[in-house]
């Protein structure tokens, strides 16, 4: 679908336009009735749909099966009455035709045809029959081999088919409704609820007449064996059909009530480690504790009574199961013994039925299953189905680049109102001019964040309408608000990959040539680096083809012809926003593998005798503690002066080294575990002593980084448990605890005076007998740290400094900044440092960035695009009001400069900002200013007209 640029909605007359809104509407109708059929209708209609040629094949397949079933039920009884007893051979030398047969045909066409067989004596006949019998096993394996196989496919594929629908329609859900629905439910549906049904979905129709006519053809052989036990076995299993049903009715009610509570429970789960930090300041853990147990109850006393009835059922099917050959045994035997019924007929009927419960069996299970993940189904799509739906038209990719907005964007009488009624925005009309920067001021929740959302399509209008070049916005494309649209909000979130790809992210509207193809960008449709078998299944399964792994960045929408180019993109938007330096330090505290960054470690070790010169001067000389392999480091904890390098393996880190085995055997061979377990004692008496009424969060504890307040009940009990200093008396635990507590101890930061020179210098004497020993015993357990060596697991900042910054230097953190700076700048090495910290994880929605860095970065992902509407809501609330100022004054002027270095190019539109501002002073900085007050605009102009006079926006700068 190609998207019509905005200009030529902004030509037509007003009644071609009505009539082309008109068709939009209509077409959107349409489309939406349409799309509500497909998710509401019944499973086997919505199965059946999808997959009807391949359900036609496999019934055939299905149906060719049962003849060679029954005459793999036929074959025993032949063996039985003819070579076994001898039927038919009366002598030794008697023999029968084997694999005779003859077809009448017209006489046309021949007459039919013939052929004589093979005439057996008794023995070859019995090896004859075993045989045939052998092959007919064979290829009855055969056929369920290639039923099960392609109905687990087929189901496979349906599977990947409703979770991928599934998924689009979350695409589309009206922004309203996210606030209803829990993340964590929404993904446990699509992941977990809809399991069952790809089981299913193979077996829906094959199932029921594979077995049935297993079973069919079973009951037919018996039938024809002997009407009498034919009855008998038809009423078992009529038995079955009728009673087990019945009985099973109140097993799915169980069934959907577990689902129900289970959903629940994961989503309060996920709400749990949502608000984590509300449940830690709020000491409401135990609360949370008991809810869940009270869910969990639940949930446990509906599976038990669902298990009761699952196994009672269990346990009555096999019992009628079993009376059916109970009863073969004595109305057959005695129908053999009055001559009613041959011997080979018993044995057969007998074998036909050992065949049969099982079909009849799976055949019931296959009917509970049915209810089950019907019941599955519904639910799912109750919650996938809400009103409101986003036409998917609106979300197709247009096939060519994206018309910018050079019309004013005019919002006209708009009113909003949230879910309850309440009055978001009332009557609100202004026009946003393109180029034009526009604040809005006001108090929280005035209704200037309201019309920041209606503008980005956050929030809907209840009345009144936005016109893009006279388009109402809920009608123009997704592409266009959302490439030439941007919006920052105070919450912005970040995914949980590189700071880099979070930047980027704006940019990823169309995927280009394949990842590594050094041509132009290509041809999005061209599928040439997919194999056969990737579209062909993708096609089947009615998913887009598996384009993630493309290059999907819009580098023109970025202002930029090429990779290279876009990283001298993210640098000036990263110093528009501040956070250059912030990335810096990102990249010092990076690891790097040099054998996947060129020849780093000739420049990281170069970067660090060039620090040593630095740090040699007198005025210098205190500020670092050099790793010397011969010198006990005062900056590091015991841990650390043991081990004297970056562990490979969890069991080497410092924060575990109490419980190494190697570690612990070393002191111990050395006389050293008594003192340290001393030490570790010491301190935990000194930090009861000092801080066992101090509150969480504590600044004096949070120096103490070896303990927390939780922990200090525990210690106490130690201590009073082994209320002596000996360790070959106590507890393991208390052994353990002890030696972490010494382990993690650092004199400078702690100072708490129990380190002297006769125990540092024996922890120096047994570091030298763990890097001479470990390399031996386990050469990947640590990388050790080397003067001459680059060390892959530390960080740079430790690989360039390699030591550590002296505690409670003034300045010392400032100083040590700006000797970086210089030396990376004097060795060119700026580009790796920021390429490093480019790839930082930034963690779960960015957790491992301040709250300023989360929003200066969503800042920055909104500018990488160059949108036409700059939208910013409140979305710098986490800096100070001086980095408020400094940064919007950066981008405005990187705004105007754009313009600028833009005027020779006719795809580019001017830059506007409409800006919810928490300083009111800032407004100076825009061309006009809106006052919100009440929900209401109440005053708009340029700033410096308002200012003079008693107008609400200079009482609201002053």
């Amino acid at each position: 679908m190609s998207v019509i640029p905005i200009t030529d909605f902004a030509s037509l007359g007003e009644q071609e336009y009505e009539q082309n809104r008109a068709h939009r509407g209509e077409r959107h109708r349409r489309h939406q009735k349409a799309d509500a059929i497909d998710m509401h209708e019944r499973l086997f209609r919505y199965i059946w749909r999808h997959t009807r040629p391949q359900q036609m094949w496999i019934l055939t397949i299905v149906v060719l099966s049962m003849p060679i079933y029954f005459l793999s039920l036929d074959l025993p009884k032949r063996i039985v009455n003819g070579p076994i007893q001898g039927n038919g051979f009366t002598t030794a030398e008697t023999t029968q035709t084997f694999l005779g047969f003859s077809i009448p045909l017209p006489a046309f066409l021949g007459g039919g045809i013939t052929f004589d067989g093979f005439d057996l004596d008794r023995m070859s006949m019995l090896v004859a029959l075993s045989l045939t019998f052998l092959a007919l096993v064979c290829i009855n394996g055969l056929f369920k081999f290639y039923i099960n196989t392609y109905k687990g496919r087929l189901g496979e594929r349906m599977l990947r088919r409703l979770r991928f629908e599934l998924v689009d329609r979350v695409l589309r859900f009206p922004i309203g409704h996210f606030r209803r629905v829990r993340a964590p439910e929404v993904a446990t549906m699509v992941k977990d609820e809809v399991e069952p049904l790809g089981g299913f979905i193979g077996d829906a129709f094959v199932s029921p007449v594979f077995l049935g006519g297993q079973a069919l053809t079973a009951m037919i052989f018996i039938v024809v064996q002997n009407v009498w036990l034919g009855l008998i076995a038809g009423s078992i299993v009529l038995i079955q059909a009728i009673v087990i049903p019945k009985l099973r009715r109140r097993l799915l009610e169980l069934g959907k009530q577990r689902q129900l509570t289970a959903r629940e429970l994961a989503g309060r789960v996920g709400e749990i480690v949502d608000s984590i930090a509300d449940v830690r300041t709020n000491d409401t853990s135990n609360y949370e504790r008991a809810g869940i147990s009270n869910r969990l109850g639940r949930i446990f006393f509906i599976r038990y009574e669902f298990y009761q009835r699952k196994f009672f059922i269990k346990f009555l099917n096999n019992f009628l199961a079993q009376v059916t050959p109970f009863l073969f045994y004595l109305v057959g035997g005695a129908f053999a013994i009055s001559g009613q019924l041959d011997i080979g007929q018993l044995v057969a009927v007998i074998a036909a039925y050992k065949d049969l419960p099982s079909p009849i069996k799976e055949l019931i299970d296959w009917d509970q299953r049915r209810l089950d993940v019907e019941i599955k189904y519904d639910q799912v799509m109750e919650q996938f189905a809400p009103d409101g739906m986003i036409d998917p038209a609106r979300q197709t990719r247009p096939e060519g680049p994206v018309a910018p907005v050079t019309e004013p964007i005019t919002v006209e009488a708009v009113t909003m109102l949230d879910d309850t009624g309440a009055t978001l925005v009332e009557n609100a009309s202004f026009e946003i001019s393109p180029g034009r920067h526009i604040a809005t001021i006001g108090e929280v929740n005035s209704g200037a964040e309201a019309i920041a959302d209606a503008l980005a399509r956050l929030q809907p209008t209840s009345a009144g309408r936005i016109l893009v070049a006279g388009t109402p916005i809920d009608e123009v494309p997704e592409a266009l608000t959302g490439q030439r649209f941007a919006y920052v909000g105070s919450e912005p979130t970040l995914l949980n990959v590189s700071l880099r790809e979070n930047l980027i992210y704006a940019l990823k509207h169309a995927p280009g040539h394949a990842v590594g193809n050094d041509s132009a960008r290509g041809d999005a449709d061209d599928l040439s680096d997919l194999t056969a078998l990737q579209v062909d299944e993708a096609r089947a399964s009615g998913n887009v083809p598996p384009l993630a792994d493309r290059d999907w960045i819009d580098y023109a929408g970025a202002g930029v012809a090429d990779a290279q180019a876009l990283n001298a993109r993210i640098a000036e938007v990263l110093r528009t926003v501040g956070l250059e330096n912030d990335v810096v330090d990102l990249g010092l505290r990076s690891r790097l593998d040099p054998e996947t960054h060129g020849h780093i470690s000739d420049r990281v070790l170069e970067a660090r005798e060039a620090v040593r010169k630095i740090v040699s001067a007198p005025e210098y000389r205190d500020l670092i503690d050099v790793f010397d392999p011969e010198q006990f480091n005062p900056q590091l904890s015991i841990a650390g002066n043991l081990v004297f390098g970056r562990a490979r393996k969890p069991d080497w880190a410092t924060d575990t080294l109490a419980e190494n085995a190697f570690v612990r055997k070393t002191l111990h061979d050395a006389e050293l575990d008594g003192p340290l377990f001393k030490l570790g004692r010491r301190i935990a008496e000194t930090m009861i002593e000092l801080f066992a009424d101090l509150q969480p969060g504590n600044p004096f504890l949070e120096q103490m980084s070896f303990i927390t307040v939780d922990e200090l009940p525990v210690y106490r009990q130690l201590l009073t448990k082994d209320g002596h200093d000996a360790m070959e008396t106590a507890s393991e635990p208390a052994v353990t605890a002890f030696l972490r507590l010494a382990m993690a101890y650092i004199e400078p930061q702690h100072r708490l005076g129990l380190l002297d020179d006769a125990l540092r210098a024996r922890l120096l004497r047994i570091r030298h007998q763990i890097s001479r020993t470990l390399p031996n015993e386990d050469p990947r357990a640590v990388w050790f740290y080397a003067p001459d060596e680059f060390n892959p697991g530390a960080t740079l900042r430790d690989n360039i400094l390699f030591g550590r910054a002296a505690h409670g230097i003034a300045n010392g953190e400032k100083t040590l900044r700006n000797i970086f700076k210089s030396i990376l700048n004097r060795l060119e090495m700026n580009d790796v440092v920021f390429e490093a910290g480019l790839e930082f994880e930034v963690g779960s929605n960015g957790r491992r960035l301040t709250s300023s860095q989360r929003q200066r970065v969503g800042l920055a992902r909104a500018l990488m695009k160059r949108p036409d509407l700059l939208i910013v809501n409140r979305g710098l609330s986490a800096l100070s009001a001086r980095s408020q100022t400094r940064v919007l004054q950066r981008v405005l002027a990187s705004v105007d400069g754009a313009k600028e270095g833009d005027e020779a190019n006719e795809t580019r539109a001017a830059f506007a900002t409409f800006w919810v501002l928490m300083n009111a002073r800032n407004a100076e900085h825009f061309d006009e200013v809106l006052v919100f007050e009440n929900a209401r605009l109440v005053e708009r102009g340029a700033p410096a007209d308002l200012a003079q006079g008693g107008s609400r926006y200079a009482s609201l700068i002053d």
